[in-house]
């Protein structure tokens, strides 16, 4: 397991990953110790492994993202020329089915954004959370680092450190401006941080995570919603809206179109149920 935290420091201090994705390889790669004990690593010990995925039931969506993490990790043990032969090239992902990422309706989304109590101040972070994540389609993560000298209060924008410690920036409208003056007026701090926990200088991504699911249940969304949830609707209704893709990517810091390409799938699906129950012609009869 040594060259696992290896893997785990470069994934953090190279690489830029967030600690929830970090979190994510750790089990993984830790699943996949245990199972191969003190045995050889090789193809056939982790084409037994993923046999064992299949009949413990595991989906293919979570034997794909072990498979990639397995990837990745082998890819580094090769770069770092602790192993000379990278096996793991001869592994292929299974096949998913394609999904449409979860994203909200107009509708749900101002319930949840209308929900929190501005009136004291967790409440009024809690909606600042809700709309910054709605206005600038930032990930967790990312919220969670935003300092208060990242933001350019005049043009309202704010400098993001990425995945792979990309820069760009990204843009809040008017209802989040008000939000922001409200809080940062209302709380007294020490921190350079944007968003304060009770017990530290920053709100850490778990509990933004918990914020964000606690106040759509509250609110009665029936749907599991997640901070991703709110960047998926962010991306979605831009485009609804007619911004162009290459945009979009470039303010959701996406590395490829192909990325951002999934949101165009939820437009077209939009468009087909709005002309199903539109069109005269459209039903069975």
């Amino acid at each position: 397991m040594n060259n696992v935290y290896k893997f785990l420091d470069y994934l953090k201090y190279e690489r830029g990953f967030s600690d929830y994705t970090i979190k994510s390889y750790k089990e993984d790669l830790t699943e996949f110790y245990d199972f191969a004990l003190d045995n050889n690593i090789d193809i056939d010990l982790v084409r037994d492994y993923l046999r064992k995925l299949y009949e413990n039931k595991y989906s293919n969506r979570s034997i794909s993202r072990k498979v990639s993490s397995l990837k990745s990790y082998f890819k580094y043990l090769e770069s770092e020329d602790i192993i000379k032969d990278n096996f793991m090239r001869l592994i292929s992902n299974p096949k998913l089915e394609k999904t449409l990422p979860n994203y909200l309706n107009y509708d749900d989304l101002e319930k949840l954004l209308n929900y929190p109590d501005t009136s004291n101040k967790y409440g009024l972070r809690d909606a600042l959370i809700l709309e910054m994540l709605y206005s600038t389609g930032v990930r967790v993560s990312e919220l969670a680092n935003i300092r208060l000298n990242d933001i350019d209060f005049n043009d309202r924008k704010i400098l993001i450190l990425g995945k792979g410690n990309k820069e760009r920036y990204v843009y809040y409208g008017s209802k989040c401006e008000k939000l922001l003056d409200k809080y940062l007026k209302m709380n007294h701090r020490d921190s350079s941080y944007l968003l304060i926990g009770k017990k530290s200088d920053r709100l850490n991504e778990r509990e933004i995570r918990s914020i964000v699911t606690d106040n759509a249940k509250k609110a009665g969304i029936n749907i599991h919603v997640s901070p991703h949830t709110l960047r998926h609707t962010y991306a979605t209704h831009m485009l609804n809206d007619g911004a162009d893709l290459k945009s979009v990517g470039d303010l959701l810091g996406h590395e490829s179109l192909s990325t951002t390409q999934i949101y165009t799938h939820v437009s077209n699906e939009r468009l087909r149920q709005v002309y199903l129950s539109a069109h005269p012609r459209a039903h069975k009869n």
